[in-house]
């Protein structure tokens, strides 16, 4: 179904985005992957057999509106469409909001919610003429609060706002919208999430053992496109949080407290 469409792919150099280009190129498509450095894309092709000659890397960092804007014009100049924008770049964080820098929300903000909006914006006329497909990759802290990420949760949440207002504002027209929330998953997020002082924390807090790996996210995320599912939560867990929360709100903000205190070098 996927054969000769269209993909883009924001922060394809590693983890869910790396995962996805894989995917989908196999599935037959044309994918058009990003990254802040080129040159790291382009080293990672040479790892993916056959699947290589159907990936083209563009250099993009989606805070900058003009990089957001290039992207999309040198995917149409180049294939002539667009059928499916996946907004994966995105960073983390974890800090107490009383002791972080401002800078620290301002970047998070910038790269997940205001580097979907540009990606989507300057797509939406090509995506419209496909009857297209806009995937915003979200997270569980983008439907429940996380202590000690104020910054991601707000960004995440913000992401699923607007992308719930796009979607209505399109029920008519032919576009689809999935909001994406993969849960826990084993990539490199978590060592490159920001601390107060916006550095990166160098590891992962939690215990990754056990998580669900990138290539199992990318294959859901691939269904989920396939079949134009409205959102897409994955693992037992991020479900459960999710509708206990709807219902038992005072509940989880405990639970969810003492679970994060429970990591490794937690701030609480």
């Amino acid at each position: 179904m996927f054969q000769n469409k269209v993909v883009i792919i924001t922060g394809a150099s590693s983890g869910i985005g790396l995962a996805c280009a894989k995917k989908f190129a196999a599935e037959g498509a044309k994918v058009v992957v990003t990254s802040r450095n080129k040159n790291t894309l382009v080293e990672k092709f040479d790892l993916m057999g056959g699947a290589s000659d159907k990936l083209f890397a563009i250099q993009c960092d989606v805070t900058k509106e003009e990089d957001c804007k290039s992207l999309i014009e040198q995917t149409v100049k180049e294939f002539g469409k667009i059928d499916v924008l996946i907004n994966n770049a995105g960073i983390s964080m974890r800090a107490l909001f009383n002791s972080l820098d401002l800078k620290v929300i301002q970047h998070v903000m910038q790269t997940n919610f205001w580097g979907t909006v540009y990606c989507t914006k300057y797509a939406l006329p090509y995506l419209l003429k496909t009857n297209g497909s806009v995937v915003g990759i979200s997270s569980t802290a983008g439907k429940v609060g996380l202590p000690g990420r104020t910054g991601y949760s707000a960004s995440k949440f913000a992401m699923e706002g607007f992308l719930e207002s796009l979607r209505t504002e399109n029920l008519h027209t032919g576009l689809h919208v999935l909001v994406a929330c993969p849960g826990f998953t084993a990539t490199n997020i978590r060592a490159k999430a920001l601390n107060g002082d916006g550095n990166p924390q160098g590891s992962s807090p939690r215990d990754e053992r056990g998580m669900m790996n990138a290539d199992e996210v990318a294959n859901s995320i691939y269904h989920a496109v396939y079949k134009r599912k409205r959102d897409m939560l994955l693992s037992t867990q991020g479900k459960l949080t999710v509708w206990l929360n709807k219902f038992f709100p005072g509940m989880m903000d405990k639970v969810v407290f003492n679970q994060m205190r429970k990591e490794e070098d937690s701030p609480f």
